[in-house]
């Protein structure tokens, strides 16, 4: 029986093997006719413009894919990426199992994908967290100014609500008084605040803008309030692929490349700091977007 059993046992290991060789756990890259390197992107299907969305011919778009191809340029004849769209946790998942040398899609660093994943460095870009207001107010424009006043409700957890909490644990006499909803609506939030019911929304600006081109409320960014770095993911193999990636990252930003297609794609260079930003007067104009 114990024969047996260690006979079914290495079966199984064997079996697991196999599947796990067949969702790509092998260092062998697919090369195209002219020998260029095969590299496998994920792209989220939950479209984040203009980070990243479709065009008429449902290809995909946005400063990400911009970026992406000039690091192409950069690392000459050597790769091609070719892009996969699919859900988020799925092309974690994917690129954990080396289905997908690396996702790019809006990533923040935490220590949980930071133990399972390799991270771009520098990074790509930065999402915009902005506070939005009436176009009748004037008087909140960061987050010391709301004190006293009804901030729209927010999720218990996540990368907005991390900000404040930090926000919060260093100004304890000027805390920001956060109403927990679990699964708070963007829209609802935006015409609560319209209708008097809320004085401000904290929101990612990429996220305000795609919902205010659908909605067009009479409300503005009040102000810029933080800029969080985003990364490419990589599968943890990748390091000579993230190395060569990093050090073209590198070469765009200081080149001036990044800061362009910051311009073109958001109408502000976010490499700049938050004074600069919100000095432009930091507005979502789709007229001005190419």
């Amino acid at each position: 029986m114990k024969l047996k059993t260690l006979g079914a046992l290495l079966t199984g290991i064997i079996l697991v093997s196999g599947i796990l060789s067949a969702c790509g756990f092998t260092n062998e890259k697919e090369k195209t006719k002219d020998g260029k390197e095969i590299i496998k992107v994920a792209l989220s299907d939950e479209v984040n413009p203009p980070f990243l969305y479709t065009n008429d011919q449902n290809q995909p778009i946005g400063y990400d894919i911009d970026y992406l191809k000039e690091v192409e340029k950069k690392l000459g004849d050597k790769y091609q990426f070719e892009y996969q769209f699919g859900e988020e946790e799925g092309n974690l998942i994917g690129v954990s199992t080396n289905k997908f040398d690396f996702a790019i899609n809006w990533f923040f660093k935490n220590p949980e994908r930071e133990a399972k994943f390799l991270y771009g460095n520098p990074e790509y870009g930065y999402s915009m967290t902005a506070l939005i207001t009436r176009n009748d107010t004037n008087d909140i424009q960061a987050l010391k100014d709301l004190k006293g006043k009804k901030l729209a409700p927010m999720a218990p957890s996540g990368g907005l609500r991390t900000i404040l909490n930090s926000y919060n644990e260093k100004n304890p006499d000027n805390a920001v008084e956060i109403e927990t909803m679990e699964h708070p609506s963007n829209a609802d939030n935006l015409k609560g605040l319209v209708n008097g019911k809320y004085d401000a929304v904290f929101l990612n600006v990429s996220t305000f803008e795609a919902i205010q081109e659908k909605l067009k409320l009479d409300i503005k960014i009040g102000g810029i309030v933080s800029k969080e770095p985003v990364y490419i993911v990589y599968n943890k193999q990748n390091k000579e692929l993230q190395r060569e990636i990093n050090q073209a990252t590198e070469e765009l930003k200081k080149d001036g490349t990044l800061s362009k297609l910051a311009e073109k794609w958001f109408g502000v260079n976010f490499f700049e700091d938050l004074d600069y930003i919100n000095q432009k007067q930091y507005q979502f104009d789709n007229e001005n977007k190419k």
